[in-house]
């Protein structure tokens, strides 16, 4: 994922969970009543989620394509971290993701028109295609039919924070970004914006006019960074600057998890890990990664491998948009081979993809835990380790950072946060993790 000069935001690999809700589909319990400021979360492959492939795809085909799209994502994460300015993001800039692995329902508009939205945390501003759009998919926001709806002008204070709009008429502020292989041309705008049973009036959002490239969420995003233009800015006298979610497993049966909005609810008993701030990279949600421990044997790597470093962007985040935890190459190297010793010289290692570490013996493994300042986060096999169909080949879920980009960051990533509440306490600058069972 890449980020244009204009624009600059922090998705990172694309864990992006979007939240939906959706009739029933194929017997699954894909349709539960709605609470307030819970919205259900469904896989973008869950047998509920109208995006996923018709085609039957094998299982090492289907980890092959994810692994594409989490290297498109840290490549625009590199891209973020290298950057020379500081920018505010909006509408779409970094907010672009290669293909959305979490979705939710929202609703936009007057009457409200029903879109299936990508929401992300390494992104601040939403974006969705209007109709019209050249490029865009078939689903688009019908603008013209929402009696609500504004094209905001170059004079509205939010067309301020957009660095450097390509196109400032009188009629409207708009700008142009790109993201993957996809570029994106977008006006800024404003209408209602419906999440389970709140309604969020003047919601601010880039609608896009033109795309190229097959890159973008195909019905819009929604950003959960921390930028003046994301949803968390934008609804801060209702829920606080303050969520958390829980992520279903892929295997579970309808992949249903929750994104909860808001203070009221969240877990009690939960523990927490200071965020860090990075003044030229304020939307990423960084903490401090110190040790990482195979079974119960503390990795040997070296404390640069986890310095935080606001001038280069260094360190650690978490990020609903990338799938397999990348850890830059002087982490992973230690965890891996710590792993292979772990199994055995008698053990033959394999491959796949960009997976280096794969068996067809049982893994004798039974944990990997990340060390975070005041936090421990015990992850069973299931968030390390990934299994074929057939049970016959396993690989560790995780990778090194390529080595052909600039990428300083350790990612935490989805697979990794599965069947765990993960809460973002803006406010007290905390983030906490929490095991649940997501259903």
């Amino acid at each position: 994922m890449k980020a244009s000069n204009t624009l600059a935001l922090s998705n990172i690999i694309f864990f992006t969970f979007a939240l939906i809700f959706i009739s029933s589909a194929q017997g699954q319990k894909c349709d539960k009543p709605q609470q307030a400021s819970t919205l259900q979360v469904f896989h973008v492959n869950s047998p509920c989620s109208p995006f996923r492939s018709q085609n039957h795809v094998s299982w090492e085909e289907s980890v092959l394509q994810m692994q594409s799209e989490d290297k498109s994502r840290l490549l625009y994460l590199s891209s973020l971290v290298v950057a020379k300015k500081s920018v505010v993001p909006i509408a779409s800039g970094r907010g672009i993701i290669q293909s959305p692995t979490y979705v939710v329902r929202a609703m936009v508009g007057t009457p409200p028109q029903t879109f299936l939205m990508a929401v992300d945390t390494s992104s601040d501003a939403a974006w969705v295609p209007c109709s019209g759009c050249i490029g865009c998919p078939s689903s688009t926001f019908a603008s013209e039919k929402s009696t609500s709806f504004k094209t905001l002008g170059c004079q509205a204070p939010q067309c301020k924070q957009v660095l450097n709009p390509t196109t400032c008429t009188a009629i409207a502020c708009s700008f142009n970004t790109t993201y993957g292989g996809s570029t994106v041309a977008a006006n800024l705008s404003q209408d209602s914006l419906k999440l389970a049973l709140d309604v969020i009036p003047s919601y601010t959002f880039g609608c896009i006019q033109k795309t190229t490239g097959n890159s973008i969420p195909p019905q819009g995003l929604l950003g959960l960074g921390r930028g003046p233009l994301s949803l968390l800015s934008q609804t801060q006298s209702l829920y606080k600057s303050t969520f958390s979610y829980c992520l279903p497993s892929y295997k579970s049966p309808n992949f249903s998890g929750s994104l909860r909005l808001g203070p009221t609810a969240q877990p009690i008993r939960i523990k927490y890990t200071p965020l860090l701030k990075n003044p030229r990279r304020s939307s990423l949600y960084y903490v401090n990664l110190v040790a990482i421990k195979v079974g119960k044997r503390v990795v040997d790597i070296p404390a640069s491998a986890f310095a935080f470093n606001p001038t280069t962007g260094a360190g650690t985040v978490f990020d609903s948009g990338t799938t397999f935890t990348r850890l830059v190459q002087a982490a992973y190297i230690p965890v891996r081979n710590e792993f292979r010793r772990r199994m055995g010289k008698t053990a033959t290692v394999s491959s796949l993809g960009g997976f280096d570490t794969c068996y067809t013996v049982p893994i004798t493994i039974p944990s990997i835990t990340f060390m975070f300042s005041g936090m421990n986060v015990t992850l069973p096999q299931d968030n390390f380790l990934i299994h074929s169909s057939s049970g016959s080949t396993t690989c560790l879920a995780m990778a090194g950072a390529p080595d052909n980009v600039n990428s300083v960051l350790n990612v935490i990533a989805s697979l990794q946060q599965q069947n765990h509440r993960v809460l973002f306490d803006v406010p007290n600058s905390r983030l906490g993790v929490s095991r649940e069972t997501c259903t």
